[in-house]
């Protein structure tokens, strides 16, 4: 297999670190802005009431919540699905598509951005039961007529747009336009 372009690494690198630095970033001001949630006080600022708003919130599972007090379980898939990325691209070549590199990109600053608050990294030892080791969300998407969707985070739009874009490139990617753009790497 022909060796991966140094480009490739830089483009890896360039969209994860933007996107972890982009959630770490967001998160820390919007939580120092309207501090931390607190049970019974409705900490909302609308954007565009009452359809979508910034509110914090923080989540000790996963996806939709699932899997509360779980947070070291999912750090640890976390860092597992890392590896496998990492692999994937530079031992196993998926980086000579520069399309998979962005999008492995992306995954990883979600990776990233999640672990670090899974880790407990966001707050001091002395923070409620509640919130310890949780993701901090912000982002407060509602219909009035369907209900609100669970808060979430740049973390969590990077790996769910990171996860469409894998299907995306699984099965509807022109690999034949990548060809052209791989030989041009080359020269």
């Amino acid at each position: 297999m022909d060796a991966i372009p140094k480009s490739r690494y830089l483009t890896y690198l360039a969209v994860a670190l933007t996107g972890i630095v982009a959630d770490l970033w967001t998160k820390t001001a919007v939580f120092s802005w309207l501090g931390k949630p607190l049970r019974g006080v409705d900490n909302t600022w609308w954007l565009l009431e009452p359809f979508i708003g910034i509110q914090t919130a923080v989540n000790q599972g996963a996806l939709f919540g699932l899997g509360q007090g779980m947070s070291h379980f999912f750090a640890a898939l976390s860092l597992v699905a890392f590896a496998g990325i990492f692999l994937w691209l530079f031992r196993f070549g998926a980086a000579h598509d520069r399309f998979l590199t962005v999008i492995l990109g992306m995954i990883t600053a979600g990776i990233f951005g999640n672990l670090y608050d899974r880790l407990g990294m966001w707050h001091s030892n002395e923070i409620e039961e509640h919130l310890r080791n949780g993701v901090r969300d912000w982002i407060l998407l509602q219909y009035p007529a369907i209900g609100t969707w669970p808060n979430f985070n740049i973390a969590d739009s990077l790996l769910v747009c990171g996860a469409a874009s894998l299907v995306f490139h699984a099965f509807w990617y022109d690999e034949s336009k990548q060809t052209t753009h791989l030989q041009a790497d080359k020269k």
